[in-house]
């Protein structure tokens, strides 16, 4: 349904082009969950907007980037659309956001339910008695009670979770076949993001859409996703089903943030964080960006890039070390992070 195909992203500035994101390739299909994790500043948020070109105006496109909508009647080259008008088709068309903060999403001074009315009269061309009346559904949908009358209130004055809840009601009211949802989570208590979560999953289902669930915490992919997506300074690392990319990480980053998770056998158990900061992209590292973080560089690690290779059919990553590590040893043992 989505495919991204050597995503390019650099940004104009006073010091010259900066590169966010670096070669990403990745795919999403109907009803899948892909989850895109990483550090804070590892570019996955810069990816997810691309599909809906939402970065800044001072944005620059590879020649080679590809953003490819496959809908039921249609292909789209999201990167060749005009702006603006020519946009509408993807932004709350096909593609729909949801985003960590819905406070910062929903106008203040206007009610969730003209807000929601006003995007459907705008992507559906329907009148306004018929978009208030799929926009009280939606609302009942994601599980608000009382919906007619949450429909008639301001953001500010519903609870946290009940205001995400909204967020993802607005975002599907238009019947979009790719949700993507940056940190959705992260700001709710562990109860209410159980319910989101667990809300998520079965819309997937009821609508068969696909998700993009960016975060930076593998747990919650463990619960959420299908796939994921590992991305550091811009580039994706590793890339598999959750079972492959949790059990067999690949790649030393993916391994660092598995050990930073709570151990739930041993709650008093000290974590173990990765080594050091993310590098700004003005100053990135040469060969493989993740080498002056990685205990098990090697020379060779500074010198050249490493490229994505197989471990077993659909788990892939860009580490020599483990490279070899897989080409001396029939099937890796699971790792052990508990």
């Amino acid at each position: 349904m989505l495919s991204v195909e050597n995503l390019m992203l650099q940004f104009e500035t006073d010091e010259g082009l900066i590169t966010a994101v670096e070669d990403v390739t990745f795919e999403v299909n109907a009803g899948e969950v892909l989850g895109l994790v990483g550090e804070s500043g590892s570019g996955k948020s810069v990816t997810a907007k691309s599909v809906m070109r939402l970065n800044a105006e001072n944005a620059v496109y590879g020649s080679e980037s590809r953003i490819t909508l496959r809908l039921e009647d249609q292909s789209i080259d999201v990167l060749s659309l005009p702006s603006g008008k020519g946009m509408q088709v993807v932004r709350g068309g096909a593609v729909s956001m949801i985003f960590q903060e819905p406070m910062a999403s929903f106008a203040p001074a206007i009610t969730i339910g003209d807000q929601m009315v006003e995007q459907l009269v705008l992507h559906k061309n329907i009148s306004k008695k018929e978009a208030t009346n799929i926009s009280v559904e939606m609302l009942e949908r994601v599980g608000i009670s009382d919906a007619s009358k949450r429909f008639k209130q301001y953001a500010f004055e519903l609870s946290g979770g009940m205001r995400q809840r909204a967020m993802i009601a607005m975002a599907l009211s238009t019947r979009p076949k790719l949700l993507i949802a940056d940190e959705p989570t992260t700001a709710l208590d562990v109860t209410i993001q159980a319910q989101v979560i667990d809300l998520m999953k079965h819309l997937v289902d009821d609508f068969d859409m696909g998700i993009i669930f960016i975060t930076h915490d593998l747990g919650v992919i463990a619960q959420t996703a299908d796939r994921v997506a590992v991305m550091y300074l811009g580039g994706l690392v590793e890339q598999g089903t959750v079972r492959q990319v949790i059990k067999y990480p690949a790649h030393p980053y993916t391994r660092g943030l598995l050990d930073a998770l709570p151990k739930l056998d041993d709650l008093d158990a000290e974590l173990t964080p990765v080594p050091g900061d993310i590098p700004s992209p003005l100053e990135r590292p040469s060969g493989c960006v993740f080498h002056t973080r990685c205990s098990a560089a090697e020379p060779r690690c500074s010198e050249s890039i490493p490229s994505m290779t197989n471990r077993e059919e659909g788990h892939i990553a860009a580490c020599f070390v483990t490279a070899d590590e897989r080409a001396n040893q029939r099937g890796a043992p699971p790792y052990d992070h508990d």
